[in-house]
């Protein structure tokens, strides 16, 4: 079995955001000359999330406006409490989880006809880091 890990950073103009990521995932399994077996792609921070999903914009604002329903800014988290500002971020993260896995079949990401993957940053503006591990033969 050989293994294949490279790391995307990112720094958002926004402190929310979604970045589409597809591509650059699918770079990263090309690159690794695997062409049977998984892609972990994961956050490297609690603050954010990586998920798969479909590339509509409505989607996307229906996504941001759900979780922030569920997970709003508030300065009465007990989290702000400690002197941050980001309660919310990390509840976030919690609704959406911060890694995906995906199959990999002849060389490349085997997915659905609308399946992309997206990195969801609730806590930007600052250099962020997802590692994307590739695993198989």
């Amino acid at each position: 079995m050989k293994s294949h890990t490279e790391y995307l950073t990112f720094h958002t103009r926004r402190r929310k955001e979604i970045v589409p990521i597809t591509d650059e995932v699918e770079r990263i399994i090309a690159a690794s000359g695997i062409h049977e077996g998984l892609a972990l792609v994961s956050a490297m921070h609690i603050t954010a999330s990586v998920i798969v999903n479909d590339e509509e914009s409505g989607l996307w604002h229906d996504i941001m406006e759900w979780v922030e329903r569920l997970a709003p800014e508030n300065p009465d988290y007990w989290h702000h409490r400690t002197g941050e500002d980001n309660g919310d971020a990390h509840l976030k993260n919690l609704l959406l989880h911060h890694q995906v896995v995906i199959p990999i079949t002849n060389g490349q990401f085997d997915s659905g006809p609308w399946q992309r993957i997206f990195y969801m940053e609730f806590d930007g503006q600052r250099d962020k880091k997802v590692i994307v591990k590739v695993i198989g033969e």
